[in-house]
């Protein structure tokens, strides 16, 4: 995979294709990116289940935190890392650990470890680094554009509306 650039279809099949995503580094600061991506995720109808040791046994968003991957009481579909980049390597090793592993690791705006990207590619897990799945949801759903933000997705068709405030959902 060219980490340099995705194509949409790659990004798009991702975001329709996961369910469950555990958000690595994720904050109960309401300023926080981490935590209104997460809440951005929920309200699109994910499962986010938190992860930071600070916060284990809380819940963030009404999501009870787990202090780390191997805490977590479910699998997941989604790794979703809001680290330092020099955080990843170790964090691969333990989503490594997983069983089952994750569909998707996803390094946030920023983060990018291609020596961990190649690792779990291995293992046939998707990456995408230097992304937010929020933005890319809002930018495939159109949504992005409402704030006058050239999604660069032209289409004659009409989004696909679900239910709840701002509910534009990804076309497959």
């Amino acid at each position: 995979m060219n980490h340099d650039s995705y194509p949409d279809d790659y990004i798009r099949s991702i975001l329709t294709s996961v369910k469950t995503i555990a958000v690595v580094g994720a904050s109960a600061n309401d300023v926080r990116p981490s935590y209104f991506v997460m809440k951005y995720m929920i309200d699109k109808g994910f499962r986010v289940l938190p992860v930071n040791p600070g916060h284990a046994g809380k819940e963030i968003l009404g999501q009870t935190a787990f202090a780390s991957l191997a805490d977590l009481p479910e699998p997941v579909d989604m790794v979703d890392i809001f680290r330092a980049a020099s955080a990843v390597p170790a964090i691969t090793g333990q989503i490594l650990a997983m069983d089952p592993l994750p569909k998707v690791v996803w390094m946030q705006l920023t983060v990018r470890d291609d020596d961990s990207a190649a690792r779990l590619e291995e293992k046939g897990i998707q990456v995408v680094m230097d992304r937010c799945p929020k933005i890319e949801y809002g930018r495939l759903s159109r949504e992005i554009g409402w704030n006058g933000v050239n999604s660069k997705v032209l289409s004659s068709r009409r989004p696909e509306l679900r239910t709840g405030f701002q509910s534009f959902g990804i076309r497959r």
